[in-house]
């Protein structure tokens, strides 16, 4: 079959929380209250898609925030301060992780098409298991649930940017090759992997980290601020290997067809 039989989606950014802000606005709190030490939600931004321990320690080794850490402590962030703030930031994203499941304008929708035209629907996430397990149920009351999911710390091999979360995901659909695989997210470690694991990658601009903006934000943004923001974020996308770079999910079966044609033509990703 020289078409795509299955999508494998990203979750914040992606699939639910516009602009991914259930992550980053605990980064924050959880610097603040394990350290005292405070970041920007744009610093917060910046190694998002890695699994939650990695983003802690390439927080730490952003050139500001190392900065106001030596200032602080004297010498660079250390694993101890990294296992000190993940133990704070777990407790604190699996509660808030509930009141971010609601799904992307669209998403809906467009999951239902996708299985209307024998697509199987796999996720994967940078959130662990622990946070997963809250998130996947909440989701699912609301409307989204993909056929399977892998967390970030699932997998011994590690996660993001490797392929090994993809790669599960085509083992248990059962897909018989990854040339008939999309990966879809809104964040660079994300579209890497996707790569990484031979698979057509799919950015997006809008609804994701990126933009980094709520619904509500985006409503009210003038169409200037828009197209700037939108130009910024798929630049990154295409940068970090993006065939192709969309708004949000709703965009994707129409890009999917394209897909389609140049696999039929004996092209691969």
């Amino acid at each position: 079959m020289n078409r795509i039989s299955a999508v494998i989606l990203d979750w914040a950014g992606t699939t639910v929380d516009f602009g991914s802000f259930a992550p980053t606005q605990i980064f924050v709190e959880a610097f603040r209250q394990a350290f005292d030490v405070e970041i920007t939600l744009a610093e917060a931004r910046v190694p998002m898609g890695l699994g939650k321990w990695q983003h802690i320690e390439a927080l730490g080794k952003l050139p500001s925030v190392s900065a106001r850490w030596q200032a602080k402590f004297g010498q660079p962030m250390t694993a101890t301060d990294i296992d000190k703030i993940y133990a704070t930031f777990m407790p604190l994203q699996i509660a808030k992780v509930v009141d971010f499941a609601a799904p992307i304008a669209g998403v809906i929708d467009t999951i239902a098409a996708l299985r209307a035209d024998g697509l199987k629907i796999g996720s994967c996430s940078g959130y662990p298991r622990a946070v997963m397990e809250k998130l996947v149920p909440a989701a699912a009351a609301q409307g989204y649930a993909p056929d399977c999911w892998v967390a970030t710390d699932d997998l011994s091999v590690g996660g993001r940017p490797g392929p090994w979360m993809a790669l599960q995901n085509v083992i248990t659909l059962g897909v018989g090759a990854v040339s008939q695989c999309v990966k879809v997210d809104d964040a660079i470690p994300g579209i890497e992997e996707g790569i990484n694991a031979g698979m057509w990658s799919i950015g997006l601009a809008l609804s994701g980290n990126e933009f980094g903006a709520t619904w509500e934000e985006y409503q009210a943004m003038s169409a200037e601020e828009i197209a700037t923001r939108r130009e910024h974020a798929a630049g990154k996308l295409y940068a970090a290997g993006a065939h192709y770079v969309i708004d949000t999910l709703a965009e994707l079966p129409a890009v999917i067809a394209q897909i389609n044609a140049r696999l039929a033509q004996g092209e691969r990703p």
